[in-house]
């Protein structure tokens, strides 16, 4: 399996696993309002608008789940593309006083186990950027060794 389709699938599965956490969520809070009696226009007439208490519990059930969805979104973006492993050490670079000399600020983080770079703009003027992903090469250790046999 490449490291590609593992990434997606294991956002896949924390997507699923929110929406499973917030229709339980959900159903907990459909159940434990009782059912009004029928009326003369239908058999179950809602609750929802018609129930202040269950409105306000359906809303926050809503929230909790835009929550949930967020923060796998969230923890997605910063993991390896090749291990799923968190990624480490932020580095900033560029300055918010000079921008113009410097650059703009940028944020790069690295896996633990040298799989690859991500760098997110600190400055973000048009929303949420996906980010820059530079992967390694397979022998991350070959341009210290590069650098270091120059010094000799």
């Amino acid at each position: 399996m490449t490291s590609s389709v593992k990434y997606w699938l294991y956002l896949g599965a924390k997507l699923a696993v929110a929406g499973a956490l917030s229709y339980g969520l959900q159903r907990a809070v459909q159940h434990s309002f009782p059912v009004p009696p029928p009326n003369r226009y239908s058999l179950h007439p809602p609750l929802f608008l018609q129930d202040m208490g269950f409105t306000f519990a359906i809303f926050a059930v809503w929230l909790v789940a835009a929550a949930l969805f967020t923060v796998a979104m969230v923890d997605q973006r910063r993991r390896c593309r090749v291990c799923l492993r968190r990624l480490r050490m932020p580095v900033a670079t560029g300055s918010w006083g000079n921008m113009l000399t410097f650059g703009r600020p940028q944020t790069s983080w690295i896996c633990p186990y040298g799989h690859g770079t991500l760098t997110l703009d600190d400055l973000q003027i048009t929303g949420l950027g996906s980010g820059d992903w530079e992967p390694h090469g397979n022998d991350i250790w070959k341009e210290l060794e590069s650098t270091n046999s120059r010094e000799r």
